[in-house]
């Protein structure tokens, strides 16, 4: 065994997509039907420290300070490619690995948990391994336990390119996080898991009877979604990405069976939003698969923004985030 075993702690943001995926071409590789384009997220941060030992019998995996069944498990999935690709296995069997991990921000609300997740289990458990990836490669890696993952790897504003096999679909770099002060102001209105999982909703893409027709729009889409970053044309910019969220749960909404993943509290802080704009406040909403929702605006806004949010009785927590920097090593270990 040549490779350097260590234990290497890595975080990774979360991120939040204006052009958004939704259905694979390659369910195995998670290879999406499209393209997209996203932010990494500042203040939902997952934290990871992984280490490989041959003194351990068997993996273990605890998130947010609960154990996780190894049956089945997609961390120990991951940790199966890392192996492999680091050729860490004994004669006999695999090297194990104790993984700890743990968000700031709630798991499995729509918020893109398994996209940090995924990147910072990625970074430090490839680099326990002795792997010396590229950002690139780190990227491909990472797709396969999560598609979204591939945009919390590199640095501020991420294309995910959709490719046609695994070694072009992965994610780059299009602006730095100063590029533009734009800020996601996330609203938490329920902590509770949803109950049908992205990966079981995205499945059901094809179902849609307008699946078709968005597919046939997407790419056009992501030309002027970059159009306006580049120009930082806002108005255009939140009009496109407030359209696109409605666009892709309509998609959810006629697939069969149907995915209705907003709660209450979400409609509420749309229409409020929606009020907030006519009254002269510029800020548009995202929402991925979950009942928490993005406001997006300008950094000379995110103030009134929270503080607009924060005061509606269905949203328990609001965040303000400016765009990060992508999936990064520190030198503080969970264990």
């Amino acid at each position: 065994m040549k490779n350097k075993l260590m234990k290497v702690t890595a975080v990774a943001p979360s991120n939040i997509a204006f052009i958004k995926y939704w259905g694979k071409r390659d369910e195995d590789l998670k290879i999406p039907m499209n393209g997209s384009i996203s932010i990494n997220l500042s203040n939902l941060l997952t934290t990871t420290t992984v280490e490989f030992n041959p003194d351990f019998k068997e993996d273990l995996v605890i998130i947010n300070g609960e154990k996780e069944e190894n049956e089945g498990s997609r961390v120990i999935k991951h940790l199966d490619r890392i192996r492999r690709l680091a050729k860490i296995n004994y004669p006999s069997a695999p090297l194990r690995a104790k993984v700890v991990s743990k968000n700031n921000f709630p798991t499995g609300t729509g918020l893109s948990s398994s996209a940090s997740g995924f990147a910072a289990l990625t970074l430090a458990a490839s680099k326990s391994a002795g792997l010396k990836l590229s950002e690139k490669e780190l990227s491909i890696l990472t797709r396969q336990g999560s598609g979204s993952s591939c945009r919390s790897i590199p640095d501020g504003f991420v294309e995910w390119l959709d490719g046609d096999r695994s070694e072009t679909s992965y994610a780059v770099s299009i602006f730095p996080p100063d590029h533009w002060d734009i800020v996601d102001v996330v609203a938490i209105v329920s902590k509770n898991k949803k109950e049908v999982s992205t990966t079981e909703g995205q499945k059901l893409a094809n179902s849609s009877p307008f699946f078709p027709v968005r597919l046939a729009r997407i790419k056009e889409k992501i030309q002027l979604v970059k159009k306006y970053l580049k120009e930082k044309d806002f108005k255009n910019f939140g009009e496109l990405l407030e359209a696109e969220a409605l666009e892709l749960h309509s998609i959810m909404l006629t697939s069969i069976p149907s995915l209705i993943y907003w709660l209450p509290g979400t409609l509420k802080v749309m229409h409020a939003v929606q009020k907030w704009r006519k009254d002269g406040l510029g800020v548009y909403f995202t929402v991925n698969t979950g009942q928490d929702i993005h406001l997006i605006c300008l950094k000379k806004d995110a103030k009134e923004v929270a503080r607009k949010v924060s005061r509606l009785p269905e949203v328990s927590r609001a965040t303000i985030n400016i765009p990060s920097v992508g999936a990064r090593i520190i030198s503080t270990h969970l264990f």
